[in-house]
C-alpha cells in the first residue's frame, strides 16, 4: 500500500472551461485538501502540506474506518455542509490545539470527506492509470458507502460543467476542476485546469487604514461595508489594490469624509475590530468615514458574509445611493445537485 506523505496533483488556474475533447468537470469544492491512507483498520488523513489532520477531525478518521469497503488511498476535501452551501470559517474553527475543543465542534459541526480520486487499492499503485479508469474504480467502490464519505459529481459534458459553474456560485464552491481523462495522477504537478468565479459587488466605503509608515500621506486600504435588511452597515471585507500614486491621491479624496463619530459607519454591525490570534503583531487601527462612498469591487467567493480574499477595486459609483449597497445582491441558493449529494446518505 501506498505510504504517506503524497503530494496532492495541483490545478493550473485557467480563464475558461476547456471544450469538448477528453476532459471530465468537477465542481471545486472549498474545503482541506485531504489524502486519506486507510489500510483495512486504521486512517490517517493528510493535509495537501503533508501534515497529519486527522486529530481536528476525529469524527472524519472513525467514519472513514467504519465505511470505506476496503484499504485504499483517496484524494478529496474535507468540507462542513451546512443549510447555506459550504461553511469554510466553520470549518476552519477546527483546528483548534485543544482536544476538548475539537470533540465539542466535532459534535456540533461535523465535518465530512468528498472523494474525487483513487490513487491506490489495496497493494495496487493506480496513479500511472488514465483518470478515466480512476473515476469509474471511485465510483464502484463508493457508490454504496455512508456518511462521512461522499462522491464528488463528475461529467463530460462542457456545457452541463458551465452551467454548474454558473448555478453552484454562491454556495461555497468557487468554480469547475477540468481533468484530463487520460491523465495519470501526478503529485506536486499542476495537471488539472481550475476555472474560479469573478463576482461584482457595489459597497460602501465605511473607513480605511493608512498604508505602512505612511500615516496622513498614502492610504493602504478601503474597509467595505454592506447594509443588512435593518438598516445596519456591515463590514465585508477590504480592496488595497491600488498603485502608489493612487494610494497618495485618497488621502485627499477621503479628508471629507472622516468622522470620530461611533455611530455611524460600523457603529452597530460588525466592525474591523481590534488584534486577534490571526493578526498578531499587526497594526490594526482604522480611520473612520462617513458612509458616502460607493465603489465596485471584484472578488472571487464569500466566507460567511465576508469576503474570503482581498476584493479588487474596479471604479467608483458616484451615480449609487450608499443606502442601496445590501446583502442582496450576493444572496444565492445550494443547488439541487449539490443537496442530492449529502441527502442520499
Amino acid at each position: 500500500m501506498l505510504e504517506p506523505p503524497i503530494e496532492p496533483m495541483l490545478a493550473k488556474l485557467t480563464p475558461e472551461i476547456p471544450g469538448e475533447g477528453g476532459w471530465l468537470y468537477e465542481p471545486k469544492w472549498d474545503g482541506f485538501r485531504c489524502i486519506v491512507f486507510f489500510d483495512g483498520s486504521s486512517a490517517y488523513l493528510q493535509s495537501r502540506d503533508s501534515r497529519p489532520l486527522g486529530r481536528y477531525f476525529p469524527e472524519v478518521e472513525s467514519g472513514l474506518v467504519a465505511a470505506l469497503p476496503g484499504s485504499m488511498v483517496l484524494d478529496g476535501e474535507i468540507v462542513v455542509m451546512g443549510e447555506n452551501g459550504l461553511e469554510f470559517e466553520t470549518l476552519q474553527l477546527r483546528l483548534h490545539p485543544a482536544a476538548s475543543r475539537v470533540q465539542k465542534l466535532a459534535a456540533e459541526t461535523p465535518a465530512a470527506f468528498v472523494a474525487f480520486d483513487l490513487l491506490a487499492v489495496g497493494d495496487e499503485d493506480l496513479r500511472g492509470r488514465p483518470f478515466a479508469t480512476r473515476r469509474e474504480q471511485l465510483e464502484a467502490l463508493l457508490g454504496e458507502v455512508g456518511h462521512p464519505v461522499y462522491l464528488t459529481p463528475a461529467t463530460d459534458d462542457p456545457a452541463t460543467a458551465r452551467d454548474w459553474f454558473e448555478r453552484f456560485e454562491g454556495a461555497g464552491f468557487d468554480g469547475v476542476i477540468a481533468k484530463p481523462k487520460d491523465g495519470p495522477y501526478q503529485p506536486g504537478v499542476r495537471a488539472m485546469a481550475k476555472i474560479k468565479h469573478l463576482r461584482e459587488a457595489d459597497c460602501v466605503v465605511g473607513g480605511f487604514r493608512w498604508a505602512k509608515d505612511q500615516e496622513h500621506r498614502a492610504v493602504g486600504s478601503l474597509l467595505l461595508g454592506l447594509y443588512d435588511d435593518d438598516g445596519i452597515l456591515h463590514l465585508v471585507g477590504h480592496t488595497s489594490s491600488f498603485k502608489a500614486k493612487e494610494k497618495r491621491e485618497l488621502v485627499e479624496l477621503l479628508t471629507p469624509y472622516r468622522t470620530d463619530d461611533e455611530s455611524v459607519s460600523f457603529g452597530q454591525g460588525r466592525s474591523p475590530g481590534g488584534p486577534s490570534r490571526w493578526n498578531q503583531g499587526k497594526d490594526t487601527s482604522w480611520e473612520r468615514v462617513r458612509p458616502e462612498l460607493v465603489c465596485e469591487v471584484t472578488f472571487d467567493y464569500l466566507q460567511g458574509p465576508r469576503f474570503r480574499h482581498a476584493a479588487t477595486f474596479r471604479r467608483w459609483r458616484t451615480d449609487k445611493p450608499p443606502r442601496d449597497c445590501t446583502f442582496d445582491q450576493l444572496e444565492a441558493t445550494v443547488p439541487f445537485e449539490l443537496r442530492q449529494v449529502f441527502a442520499a446518505k
